[in-house]
């Protein structure tokens, strides 16, 4: 299939072009295992790579990415906790200095939250459960009569990831210690701008 053959095609031109280039870095990350002072939590939208947007180097980030870049409450119930255990990993593991919640415009996951449950389409198993982490913010967003919801919860819900995180004990010990740092960000993809969360005013200024 051509989708396939394009990704051989942009292997090999990695490996004879990026790669040669970089031998030293993948040398000591073989030899020395990585050590990443940042997490980035991103959207798995293709059209929001955090390698690209950042222009990072292998080693540099340690990434989670899923969808509307959430983070779900800490809590240690059933269930199998994909999220938790790579932010789990990434703190108590690499000793990450900095955890980074990526949004981004158009964002489908809240495009759906927004649409309500069920997604208006049949066979959607998982995704109304894991947009249920914004259903308090999604309601306060419309409820608001904002003239972009979208844009709107896509801010909320980075605020909702930040919050959640705050919620694992060792992340929390982590902050007040000054050992660790949270930052939020949105990534408007037709512009290619990135906005950063001031927290202090709860407001995405452009950098």
């Amino acid at each position: 299939m051509p989708e396939f053959t394009a990704l051989i095609e942009g292997y090999r031109r990695f490996r004879s072009d990026s790669y040669p280039q970089q031998k030293a870095r993948y040398d000591a990350l073989e030899n020395d295992g990585q050590s990443p002072p940042v997490m980035v939590i991103s959207c798995c939208d293709s059209r929001v790579d955090p390698a690209t947007i950042f222009d990072t180097v292998p080693g540099q980030v340690f990434a989670l990415r899923n969808v509307a870049n959430l983070v779900p409450p800490f809590e240690t119930g059933g269930g199998l906790h994909g999220a938790s255990a790579a932010i789990e990993f990434g703190v108590l593991g690499l000793t990450v200095k900095h955890i980074v919640v990526v949004g981004h415009g158009q964002c489908g996951g809240i495009k759906a939250a927004l649409a309500g449950p069920n997604l208006g389409q049949e066979g959607h198993i998982f995704i109304d459960d894991w947009m249920g982490i914004v259903q308090q913010a999604r309601d306060e967003v419309v409820a608001s009569g904002q003239e972009n919801p979208q844009q709107a919860l896509e801010w909320e819900a980075i605020k909702v990831s930040l919050a959640n995180l705050r919620t694992f004990p060792f992340i929390a010990e982590r902050e007040a210690r000054g050992e660790i740092k949270l930052h939020g960000a949105w990534f408007a993809i037709a512009e290619g701008s990135l906005y950063v969360l001031n927290e202090a005013d709860g407001a995405f200024k452009p950098v």
